[in-house]
């Protein structure tokens, strides 16, 4: 079994790493393909309080609807290995992300709750198919070409997330439609996906099993899992929540609290362009039980200094914390002995996304119950159990 390349690769200066990482075109378009599709997230995660206020839901409802989005990506995850398999990991990506970008038009447009429900479940199964397809493409870019990229590429995720919230924030500011905006951003998105396609369709790629969809997790994988819901309701709490609670619950200006997840995307997009050349200095496991500390006092400062600039520092501190997660535990999981890659990614994803679908309606509920506050620190609490785990968990 051949062995991490978080481990395995000898650690470059950072400036090194990433000339090399962009100078590659198969790496770059791989990272583009992760940028198109945190854009899209990010572009809709602005306009959230905007959806909240048209179709007047309470915290509580809202939680429910937004359990439609993960809802759908546990209905694909499943299926995503076999899907992978079949199709190849490029015509995965190819036709992934154009589902996405077109069904991301659906819930900003839906006329009622049910409409909104039906195209956030569909952006769920478009996202998780990309999710495992765009990893297992960064693998194997990294196998062919003997770089070290996923930080960097879950970097260009990051990327996106802050472009389109940003892009975002300027929109709500000149009050552009966000009817209009999400179907413009998904045009460019389609674009994109078109010129990207031909690289995407050169790059080697390992054999991918058809079959292998889906496996039980032992008890190491299981391990990774319990971290990654945690980091996975950390990342949905900025998702879903932070516009939200800057607007509704400190009195931020709309504007302001679309600057809530561009906060947290600027310092996950740092973390993670640093990661490739910082992990294998440090270690993953280091990286991890501190990214849980630094994202649980992130979330724990928003709550007890109520006050916006102190919000969008706790935001901030929660990106850091949870940059590296995901580029570790994705790579750790393509790599777990015994299992074929899209398999181990699948499952660890299924279980993982657990996070998304229960952080959503949980915070929900404890607001309606508490108030919004309480909720977000419940997630700095599971944020500090996700450290304590990272001390026994193995990394490959």
């Amino acid at each position: 079994m051949e062995s991490s390349t978080l481990t395995r690769t000898t650690p470059n200066p950072l400036w090194r790493n990433l000339t090399a990482y962009f100078g590659d075109a198969q790496a770059r378009a791989v990272g583009l393909v992760f940028a198109s599709d945190s854009l899209l997230f990010g572009s809709w995660v602005a306009h959230i309080p905007h959806i909240k206020q048209k179709l007047a839901l309470t915290d509580g409802e809202l939680g429910l609807t937004l359990f439609a989005m993960p809802a759908g990506l546990l209905t694909m995850n499943p299926l995503t290995g076999y899907i992978v398999g079949k199709l190849g990991q490029a015509r995965a990506c190819f036709w992934a992300a154009i589902g996405l970008a077109l069904s991301m038009c659906i819930p900003v447009n839906a006329p009622n709750v049910w409409v909104m429900v039906m195209g956030l479940y569909m952006v769920g199964l478009c996202g998780a198919l990309i999710n495992v397809a765009m990893n297992t493409l960064a693998t194997d870019v990294e196998k062919s070409s003997g770089l070290s990229i996923m930080s960097s590429c879950h970097g260009m995720w990051s990327v996106g997330g802050m472009i389109g919230s940003s892009v975002a924030g300027v929109v709500i500011a000149l009050n552009v439609a966000p009817e209009l905006h999400l179907p413009l951003m998904g045009g460019v998105i389609l674009l994109l996906t078109l010129a990207l396609r031909p690289i995407l369709e050169r790059i080697p790629v390992q054999p991918t099993e058809a079959q292998a969809s889906f496996v039980l997790p032992n008890l190491n994988l299981f391990l990774m899992i319990l971290i990654g819901l945690a980091l996975a309701m950390g990342e949905g709490t900025a998702f879903d929540w932070s516009a939200v609670y800057l607007r509704d619950t400190l009195g931020a200006s709309s504007q302001v609290a679309a600057l809530g997840f561009g906060a947290f995307s600027l310092t996950m997009t740092v973390g993670r362009f640093m990661g490739d050349s910082l992990i294998p200095r440090l270690g993953p496991k280091r990286f991890l039980q501190l990214g849980g500390l630094v994202a649980a006092a992130g979330l724990f400062l928003a709550v007890l200094v109520p006050v916006p600039a102190a919000a969008l520092v706790g935001f901030a501190l929660l990106g850091a914390g949870c940059s590296l997660g995901a580029p570790i535990l994705y790579a750790a999981a393509l790599r777990v002995p015994g299992i074929p890659p899209a398999a181990g990614l699948a499952t660890f994803a299924t279980f993982s996304f657990i996070g998304f679908l229960a952080g959503p309606p949980i915070i929900g509920f404890v607001a309606d119950a508490f108030g919004l506050p309480w909720g977000i620190a419940f997630v700095g609490f599971i944020m500090v159990l996700s450290a304590g785990l990272s001390k026994v968990v193995k990394l490959y």
